[in-house]
């Protein structure tokens, strides 16, 4: 779906005419080159959501906070991408629903769900990071409190597309099918566009201004200020290995938030001018706004691969049947030796001495921030 309405709304506008002819109908050339752009998103996003996940989940080393919300954003995206990729196109390009009621209802439900667990899986990320970075002496989400934020994100997707799934029904004008959503228009359509804002501002604003300012108070701190020259080489490998991992996830969210805008505006202009979709140009800027939507789920495994040494070395062994793909010791290394020891450390203050055990990872943290606090 995306963060405003369901992928089907337009095409539903487009043939409530009701008229025999399909005006939106393509030339053969024009068919193939949509569906050989949309067969590479499906392609690249599955495959490589789903190497990431078997990155991570099999690989120990890996199974970190941030990962597993990671976890759940491959997962959402990669689903979105076999679910609702294929169908809405081939209803794009023919104009007729071929696949049924209960599909239409879970056509119109699940994207709208995988998106709201997509970008507020970044958003965690984000708050997580901020937690790591700028309090670092604060507990951290244990595994089962991550679990359950991931459990929440999913519950309140499902209570807020419930709506798009409940009004779903599939309409027979001659000779198509169309799969719409027939909101109550009691008050005029006031439904419908209350609940398209609603979606605009938890699906996307909200969201992405809760990681502009986390990511902008973490950059500040950790772009703010110089490592110092005696510091030692570990204390400048962990500045440099959280500033990679920031940028990283800054470049995901980005990403992701330049390829939904345009298909957002496209239904905020339509919600207030529905005109627009009887135009006959129109199935062209559908077919673009939403190819540049999805094309959402196809990034992040190509960033996490460029970005972060980790999952490259863990795309290498996903890969290594391939004559191209050499898997390197270092490799091995990234992946298999993990953090098993524990560490003990102590916080001074001027009366007393508290002797702490954590995770080494939770102790990099702290270490790291303190000295970064002290440059400043």
């Amino acid at each position: 779906e995306g963060a405003c309405t369901n992928l089907n709304s337009s095409l539903s506008d487009q043939d409530n005419n009701g008229t025999d002819t399909n005006k939106f109908v393509q030339p053969d050339w024009q068919v193939a080159l949509w569906a050989i752009a949309y067969a590479a998103i499906v392609t690249v996003s599955v495959i490589g959501n789903l190497t990431v996940i078997w990155i991570i989940l099999a690989h120990r080393r890996m199974r970190t906070v941030t990962n597993y919300f990671i976890v759940n954003l491959a997962f959402s995206d990669a689903s979105m991408s076999a679910f609702n990729t294929v169908f809405n196109f081939v209803y794009a390009i023919h104009n007729d629903w071929y696949f049924g009621l209960g599909f239409c209802r879970f056509q119109n439900f699940f994207p709208i769900t995988a998106i709201f667990a997509s970008i507020y899986s970044m958003t965690a990320i984000s708050v997580d990071r901020y937690m790591a970075i700028i309090h670092p002496l604060k507990p951290r989400l244990s595994s089962f409190s991550t679990k359950v934020v991931i459990g929440t994100i999913w519950l309140v997707a499902f209570s807020l597309a419930f709506p798009q799934c409940f009004y779903s029904k599939t309409v027979y004008f001659h000779p198509r099918t169309i799969c719409m959503v027939d909101w109550p228009e009691a008050d005029g359509g006031k439904h419908r566009l209350i609940y398209h804002i609603t979606l605009i501002v938890l699906n996307y604003l909200l969201p992405l201004m809760v990681m502009l300012v986390t990511y902008s108070i973490v950059g500040v701190t950790l772009w703010g200020s110089e490592i110092p020259g005696d510091s030692s080489e570990h204390y400048q490998n962990q500045i440099q290995a959280k500033r990679k991992v920031v940028k990283m996830m800054i470049i995901v969210v980005v990403t992701f938030a330049m390829c939904w805008l345009p298909y957002n505006l496209y239904f905020i202009l339509g919600s207030f001018n529905e005109e627009i979709y009887k135009q006959t140009y129109i199935q062209q800027v559908y077919l673009a706004v939403f190819w540049l939507a999805m094309s959402s789920t196809m990034y992040n495994p190509i960033i996490y691969c460029c970005l972060n040494q980790r999952f490259r070395a863990g795309f290498r062994r996903a890969f290594r049947w391939l004559p191209f793909v050499m898997v390197t010791e270092d490799d091995e290394v990234q992946l298999q030796h993990s953090r098993t020891f524990r560490m003990t450390r102590s916080y001074r203050t001027e009366t007393t001495t508290t002797v702490v055990h954590q995770n080494s990872i939770d102790q990099e943290d702290k270490e790291t921030t303190a000295k970064l606090i002290k440059v400043m």
